[in-house]
């Protein structure tokens, strides 16, 4: 796989990503790490991890991270993949396989048989019921877990897309324009394991009603 770069973003991680990077060493594939200038501590507790590249973003937010690495990536694919440990590395070998005739393989929670999560709870689990489903209903997506963002791609396709959310937005920015752009694209089962340490940073209220207005959007484009 050395034709595959893993964009991992790390904000404030620290104490998962050094065990996830030991993980994931056996994989002949490039491994960006992006991060904040001004996180330190994270940095500091890879400072000694080897064939790593670490990536300093110029905006803050996930989405700034993820649109920053993929801008960055020179190999022919690359795949989002976070730094706490939940989105599991054992499909990475499958997920590119299986892209070799599609832009982009979604990872997925809720296909089945083999999806699942440990991570997930009534609140998240309920509001992603609902964003898929009305991203299913509104755009056509086909997509069985639109904010789950283990997605493993073509490098092209992914710069394609144009994106422009600095924010938790950029989960359903990423699918809704592949669709619009009629790029090829499957659901895969993939099962989300406990974060390793650390702390989640979706504010479920807060980026739940932000991710709201992005589906809007798109779709009051669509009726133009």
């Amino acid at each position: 796989m050395k034709d595959l770069t893993l964009i991992i973003p790390a904000k404030k991680e620290a104490e998962s990503l050094p065990i996830f990077l030991k993980e994931i060493e056996k994989y002949e594939c490039k491994k960006l790490i992006v991060l904040q200038k001004e996180d330190l501590e994270t940095k500091k507790s890879i400072e000694n991890i080897k064939n790593i590249e670490i990536y300093e973003q110029n905006n803050n937010g996930y989405g700034s991270a993820l649109i920053e690495g993929i801008n960055s990536v020179k190999t022919d694919y690359c795949c989002i993949i976070n730094a706490d440990g939940s989105m599991d590395p054992k499909y990475l070998e499958d997920m590119k396989k299986q892209c070799t005739n599609l832009d982009f393989v979604f990872g997925s929670r809720y296909q089945k048989p083999g999806g699942g999560s440990e991570d997930d709870d009534v609140v998240t689990s309920i509001g992603n019921f609902v964003f898929t489903l009305s991203g299913n209903i509104l755009f056509n997506l086909k997509i069985t877990d639109i904010l789950f963002t283990y997605i493993l791609g073509k490098t092209s396709s992914f710069k394609n897309l144009d994106l422009n959310n600095f924010d938790f937005r950029i989960c359903v920015e990423i699918p809704i324009k592949a669709k619009f752009r009629k790029m090829n694209y499957i659901c895969v089962p993939s099962f989300e394991r406990e974060r390793i340490g650390g702390k989640k940073k979706v504010n479920a209220l807060k980026d739940g009603l932000l991710i709201l207005s992005e589906i809007v959007k798109y779709f009051l484009k669509l009726k133009k």
